[in-house]
């Protein structure tokens, strides 16, 4: 009997997506990983609403928004292991470095009014413009993480050797100065 293919997720919160660049530099081995996995959500495959059931989800960029906050409750919800991928989803890196600018209203009324928009309107549209949170956090400060996969972005390589460990069963080897190297 054939093994089900494992419904795979990936999702693109606060950072610049270059984890998701590295994901695509697998090049031909993602035609292998297509016959073990279905890609169930993905900004690759440009899908809106997360589902449920999903097997493996790999988590790109940090919590910075109300709109993130709300997803990754559900991605942990709905995901059997939830993956941090990447230095922004691992520590918040670039992302969390507006943290030391203090609240989110201060910031954006110094970018948007007294610094920027000549009609110092502050963006703000709800359901379309997210809500900013005062303090950009990493996942695992939200929601439990089974794994985490740092590097800024982490190369293929890495990113592969813990696709294979997981599609095989097996605890991904989190050790050594490649695995764990940061940046």
């Amino acid at each position: 009997m054939m093994n089900p293919k494992l419904r795979l997720a990936t999702v693109w919160l606060g950072g610049c997506s270059g984890c998701h660049m590295s994901l695509l530099d697998l090049d031909e081995w993602l035609i292998d990983l297509a016959a073990h996995v279905d890609l169930v959500y993905s900004p690759i495959a440009d899908t809106k609403i997360f589902p449920a059931g999903v097997d493996l989800a790999l988590v790109e960029g940090a919590i910075a928004n109300d709109e993130h906050l709300e997803l990754v409750h559900t991605i942990r919800k709905q995901s059997r292991i939830l993956v941090s991928l990447g230095d922004c989803a691992v520590t918040g890196n670039v992302t969390a470095l507006r943290n030391p600018l203090g609240a989110a209203a201060p910031t954006l009324q110094q970018i948007y009014v007294d610094h920027g928009d000549p009609r110092g309107i502050i963006p703000a549209e709800p359901g379309i413009v997210p809500v900013l949170l005062d303090t950009v956090v990493p996942v695992h400060a939200v929601v439990p993480v089974d794994h985490f996969l740092p590097g800024c972005p982490p190369p293929a390589p890495r990113i592969r050797a813990l696709l294979e460990a997981l599609l095989e069963g097996r605890t991904p080897d989190a050790q050594g100065p490649e695995m764990l190297r940061f940046g």
